[in-house]
């Protein structure tokens, strides 16, 4: 204790907030830390806010009395709990209107969750009520207590069991009538700062309603609830006041627990009530449009939206007989028309639930009562995803408006079912159609047919030649972005141009032309170029020259290096339809493009490596890595697989690659990967590698602790020990993998630091189980692992963890 005392803490305070010493400041927040972990905290935070020095003091000791009972109240005897209680209460009994609004929470807090936190006692609610309520400066904290309580039921730092959270709930439900009624009280008195009480009022009001603690009865027909819709019905209404009507009222249709019960039903009536003032709101809205206050639309969407949450089921029960919360769906689709496109976003969630559901239940009949709805929401986001009409240019990734119609267009592609996808496309043909249709209007236009394309019949012969055909006529003149969306939609396209093969010449050449422009077409050349490459295979087969000239001209185009991995996987599955004979000279020209710049990298001396730029040998090995993965021949086993060779004359490189690079994780785990694919695909023919890859592979293991090597270890156990003149080498190259593995892991905080080695040497370790398992348990290494698969049980990370645990349940 001598160590701390008032004043020697009230020094520390000081010396932190007032201070000018960074060092000595930083010194007294260290000491002030250890401070409030000590058991002496309690008593000594308790007895600065009866002194009252200042409001550092007060603010601190506030903080440490909610964090030592959020945190450690474990640490008091059960018969100081309610000393700790009287005193608490006294603290917020003594609370003015100087007291500043932080101490204010953290004391509100640290009584609310002494009251959760502590059984016996019994009634805090009924309590708090008559030793504050009578008091007119004990009023704002008591709202204050009254609101954070609800909320703090599910505090993930109280971790209350489920037993104590639901007697909670029946502490508070018991309770409810009479906060109800002091709430009610607080509107009444005229000694009140009005608009203060009316905001503390409704966010305590609200926090009640979210945990459903007050029945039917007492909702609806109270004067809070009048309060909040009447507040929300009048233009002159303060921000501040209208979000918290908004909240009040968005709680309140959370307490709707829709069901399909007779409208007699009281509980019925109170939503009919309920529904009916919603809608009421509408005019409101108007205004709120007219003067242009977006902060108020905002809050009307949101409670349409959630009024249409609240009765969704019913909104779905009865396609003959259409329940009256249809309106709803009006309302919302009011605030999807309004011009700001952040207000219609804040709807989204309710579409998207709404054509999950429809999915799901697969009833033409109700599919055909939302159609209409869902034709207003698509016009509605075709206006929004318009583009300025003085925007020059594409529009730039990652900003809001992008954003934006990133999730557009996932949302049309969740709902066009109901409309039917043919049916949208053909409404935006018509827009195209129409005379002097502006450029920002054609661009919406494709924008939308393309979310829309991959779900039209290929044999669809009426609007999409004609879409087709404009598309590939289009002049130099058109703007750029009407250009570039054009080129996506006939990647979107693929599978009726494969079903139209008299069209893929005139789109082919219209796709290479695009990517080879540097005004920004090249990377929607590119994906378009990759998708018709996927759906037309065979057909592309005759094209395969071009494509080679493609690859080999890569980087003359002007696209990132992801969008030319993914030119190459479209090159690499038409790979796969060649005829032996002409597959293994392609493909080793494709594989070549990437590997003789990165064979001049490893010969290079000097220079650093940049990531993601032709100086990284991730760059290049990641597309030879595409290749290889995606060239899959359908090659019979007793046949040479045309990428044996091509992979046993790169491995010198590769083996370069992994000497060179050794101390670069990234590059290593590349690496891999490559070999990796290499190994899957050619499988047992892979036989020649197999002794100078394990040999390289333990030495840089054992100086570089790489785990990317145990996991090309497991692929090799995988492929290769079903061959008993490999199975040898394989437990060979597992005693070597042990020793460093083993070293790391016994290091302090070794598992915890190393989860990805724990995870793939288990991973390792239960191949060989799978594999060879009589071979391994006979040998001596069963045992170690054994023992390090034990102590590994208790890290706590998934992957690690389950790969240990299936290594047991393989054992």
């Amino acid at each position: 204790m001598d160590t701390y005392s008032v004043d020697v803490v009230y020094q520390a305070i000081s010396a932190l907030f007032q201070g000018n010493n960074p060092k000595e400041q930083e010194k007294a927040n260290k000491w002030l830390q250890d401070f409030q972990k000590s058991i002496y905290s309690w008593t000594i935070a308790d007895e600065l806010l009866h002194q009252k020095r200042d409001l550092h003091a007060n603010y601190f000791a506030a903080q440490t009395m909610r964090n030592k009972i959020q945190n450690s109240f474990s640490e008091l005897p059960p018969h100081t709990h309610e000393s700790l209680r009287d005193s608490l209460i006294t603290h917020i009994g003594q609370i003015d209107e100087q007291t500043d609004n932080v101490i204010v929470t953290q004391l509100s807090l640290a009584v609310a969750d002494l009251a959760l936190l502590m059984a016996s006692w019994r009634e805090p609610i009924n309590d708090l009520l008559v030793t504050l309520a009578p008091h007119q400066c004990a009023i704002w904290p008591l709202l204050e207590v009254l609101k954070v309580l609800p909320e703090e039921i599910d505090s993930r730092y109280l971790r209350l069991g489920a037993n104590r959270r639901e007697e909670v709930h029946k502490q508070l439900d018991a309770s409810a009538e009479c906060v109800l009624k002091f709430l009610c009280m607080c509107l009444q008195r005229e000694d009140l700062d009005q608009q203060r009480v009316w905001n503390a009022a409704l966010r305590t009001y609200s926090a009640w309603l979210v945990i459903h603690a007050f029945p039917v009865s007492h909702v609806y027909n109270n004067a809070l609830t009048q309060l909040a819709f009447r507040l929300l019905s009048l233009p002159e209404t303060s921000g501040k006041l209208h979000d918290n009507a908004t909240e009040c009222v968005c709680a309140l249709l959370s307490c709707i627990n829709t069901r399909q019960d007779s409208a007699s039903d009281p509980e019925s009536s109170f939503e009919a009530q309920l529904f009916g003032a919603v809608c009421m709101l509408e005019t409101p809205y108007h205004l709120s449009v007219a003067h242009e206050d977006t902060d108020k639309t905002i809050n009307y969407c949101r409670i349409f939206t959630s009024l249409c949450d609240a009765f969704f089921y019913d909104l779905l029960a009865d396609a003959q007989k259409p329940h009256y919360s249809l309106k709803g769906l009006d309302l919302v689709l009011l605030c999807v028309g309004h011009f700001d496109y952040e207000v219609a976003e804040i709807t989204f969630h309710l579409w998207y639930k709404l054509s999950e559901d429809l999915f799901q239940r697969n009833e033409d009949k109700l599919t055909v009562l939302f159609r209409p709805h869902i034709e207003r929401l698509i016009s509605a986001l075709f206006r929004h995803s318009q583009m300025e009409s003085d925007h020059d240019g594409l529009i730039e990734e990652n900003n809001n408006f992008y954003d934006f119609r990133r999730k557009v267009s996932d949302l049309i592609k969740d709902v066009a079912f109901i409309v039917g996808s043919g049916a949208c496309f053909k409404q935006m043909f018509h827009i195209l159609q129409a005379p002097e249709t502006t450029w920002e209007s054609t661009e919406a236009a494709l924008f939308i047919m393309q979310n829309v394309a991959k779900n039209i019949l290929p044999d669809e012969n009426e609007v999409i030649p004609k879409v087709v055909e404009a598309i590939l006529n289009m002049s130099e003149q058109t703007h750029i972005a009407v250009r570039y969306t054009a080129i996506l939609l006939i990647g979107e396209l693929c599978d009726w141009i494969e079903n139209h093969a008299e069209s893929l010449e005139a789109v082919l050449n219209f796709l290479l032309y695009a990517l080879q422009q540097k005004n920004g077409l090249a990377p929607a050349a590119a994906i378009a170029l990759t998708s018709i490459c996927s759906a037309c295979r065979q057909k592309m087969v005759c094209h395969i020259s071009g494509l080679v000239e493609i690859a080999r001209s890569l980087d003359s185009f002007q696209i990132n290096n992801d969008v030319a991995i993914g030119l190459l996987k479209g090159i690499s599955l038409i790979l796969t339809r060649l005829p032996r004979e002409q597959l293994q000279p392609a493909l080793r020209e494709i594989v070549g493009f990437q590997l003789q710049p990165l064979a001049q990298l490893v010969d290079s001396t000097g220079g650093t490596v940049q990531k993601g730029e032709r100086t990284d040998p991730v760059y290049w090995i990641d597309r030879a890595c595409a290749i290889i993965r995606h060239t899959n021949p359908d090659v019979p086993d007793n046949v040479e697989h045309p990428t044996v060779a091509i992979l046993n004359d790169a491995w010198q490189l590769i083996s370069r690659v992994m000497d060179k690079y050794q101390n670069d994780l990234r590059i290593m785990e590349r690496t891999c990967r490559l070999i990796r694919y290499g190994i899957r695909m050619v499988r047992k023919q892979a036989m020649m590698l197999v002794e100078p890859l394990i040999k390289q592979m333990v030495v840089l293991y054992s100086v570089q602790h790489h785990s990317c090597f145990l996991y090309v270890g497991s692929i090799l156990v995988d492929e290769f020990a079903k061959s008993s003149e490999c199975i040898g080498g394989l437990l060979e190259m597992l005693q070597a993998f042990i020793e460093p593995t083993f070293g790391l892991l016994q290091m302090e905080n070794g598992l915890k630091n190393n989860p990805d080695t724990v995870d793939d040497f288990f991973r390792l370790a239960s191949r060989y189980l799978d594999c060879c398992p009589h071979q391994l348990l006979q040998s001596s290494l069963i045992t170690p692992i054994f023992q390090c698969a034990l102590i590994a049980c208790s890290l706590d990370h998934r992957e690690a963890n389950s790969s240990v645990m299936k290594f047991f349940i393989n054992l």
